[in-house]
C-alpha cells in the first residue's frame, strides 16, 4: 500500500521559488511579504493542497494553533461566525465553536475560563459579553465593544432605534411597547434607551418595556402580557428571534399583523425574509466585524500592534410586510 507524503512548507517554498523562511512569514499573515511573492505562494498551496503541520507547530512554539468562539444559543451570530472563520483559516489557526447551552454572561464566562484553563486553545473570539478570569486572550466582537467603535459597535443602537419608532411614528402610530433583550447585555440597554427617548422627545406613549432573553419565548411572554383591550399599535422588538416570538403570540390572540398591530425586529436574519408576513428589521455588517474581531484576536495572540479600528458604516432599516399605518 502507498502512502502519499504531505506536501511540505519546503515544498511550498521550492515550487513559489522563495526560501521557506518566506511562506512561514506568509503563513503568518507578515504584511512585510510582497504582494507577487504572496500571490505565488497561495498559488503554490492551492496547488500542493498544503496545510499547516498544527501538531508540528505546537510542539515547537508550545501553542495549539486552535482559537475558539464562544458564543449562546439564540443570538443569531452565523454570518459573524463565519467570516471570523474564514479569516482564522487565513491566517493559520484552527477554530473550535463552542455554544453555550445556557446565554448567561457568568455561564458563558466560567466556559471560556475552564477552555483557557485547560490549554485547549490560545485565545478566544466571544460573540457575547464576557468576564474572564483565567490567563489567556480573549477578544469580543465589536457588538459588545464600546471602545472599537467599529461597524457593529453597539455605540449606533440607540440612534437607529430612535430612528425606528421615528418612521413607525411618521406612518401614524402612536401607542407603543418595547420587548426587550436581556439588560447585562450593553446592546440591548442602547435598544431600550433609544426606543425611550423617542417615545419621550416625540410625545408618543410607551406601554411598557418587556426585558428577556435573545429568545422567541421572549416575545411570546411579552404580547400575552398584554391586555385583550391594549391600545398598542407598534411593537418594537430587540432582535429578529424576539420578534418572531411577537408575531406567534399576535397570530395566538387573533391580531393581525400589520392590520393590527407592526411588528419590528433587529439582525436581518435569513429565515425571516421568507416569513409570511416578512419581518421588518435592521440589517447589520455581521461579515466585516468577524473579520475585524479574530484580526485583534490573531495579533493579540501574536503581540502585533492591534489593527486600526474599523470606520463605522450605517445600519441599514429595513420595513418589509410587518409594518404599516394603523387602523
Amino acid at each position: 500500500m502507498s502512502v502519499q507524503r504531505r506536501p511540505t512548507m519546503y515544498d511550498v517554498a521550492a515550487l513559489a521559488g522563495v526560501s521557506h523562511q518566506t511562506v512561514s512569514r506568509y503563513l503568518r499573515a507578515d504584511p512585510t511579504v510582497k504582494v507577487a511573492t504572496s500571490t505565488k505562494i497561495k498559488a503554490a498551496i492551492d496547488e500542493l493542497g498544503y496545510r499547516p503541520n498544527l501538531t508540528a507547530r505546537a510542539m515547537r512554539t508550545r501553542r495549539t494553533g486552535v482559537v475558539a468562539i464562544i458564543l449562546p444559543g439564540w443570538t443569531g451570530p452565523e454570518r459573524t461566525v463565519e467570516a471570523a472563520c474564514a479569516e482564522a483559516q487565513r491566517l493559520g489557526y484552527q477554530v473550535e465553536i463552542v455554544i453555550g447551552v445556557d446565554e448567561d454572561p457568568a455561564a458563558l464566562s466560567r466556559l471560556a475560563d475552564d477552555i483557557l484553563g485547560r490549554g485547549q486553545v490560545d485565545g478566544v473570539l466571544s460573540v457575547t459579553p464576557l468576564t474572564v478570569t483565567a490567563s489567556g486572550v480573549v477578544v469580543q466582537t465589536d457588538e459588545f465593544d464600546d471602545r472599537l467603535r467599529a461597524v457593529e459597535a453597539v455605540a449606533a443602537d440607540e440612534a437607529t432605534m430612535e430612528e425606528i419608532v421615528e418612521k413607525l411614528a411618521a406612518l401614524g402610530h402612536r401607542e407603543f411597547f418595547h420587548v426587550a433583550g436581556p439588560q447585562d447585555w450593553r446592546s440591548a440597554q442602547l435598544r431600550r434607551s433609544g426606543y425611550l427617548k423617542a417615545c419621550e422627545r416625540l410625545g408618543l406613549r410607551s406601554h411598557g418595556v418587556y426585558d428577556g432573553p435573545w429568545h422567541p419565548d421572549t416575545g411570546v411572554a411579552a404580547v400575552q402580557s398584554l391586555p385583550d383591550d391594549t391600545p398598542v399599535t407598534a411593537v418594537v422588538a430587540a432582535s429578529d428571534h424576539i420578534g418572531v416570538g411577537v408575531l406567534r403570540a399576535a397570530f395566538d390572540r387573533g391580531w393581525r399583523v400589520p392590520d393590527d398591530l407592526s411588528v419590528t425586529g433587529w439582525d436581518d436574519l435569513t429565515l425571516v425574509r421568507y416569513g409570511t408576513p416578512a419581518l421588518s428589521t435592521v440589517r447589520l455588517d455581521r461579515e466585516t466585524s468577524g473579520r475585524h474581531g479574530m484580526r485583534r484576536l490573531v495579533a493579540a495572540l501574536r503581540n502585533e500592534p492591534e489593527p486600526e479600528p474599523l470606520r463605522a458604516a450605517p445600519t441599514e432599516i429595513v420595513f418589509r410586510e410587518t409594518t404599516a399605518p394603523p387602523r
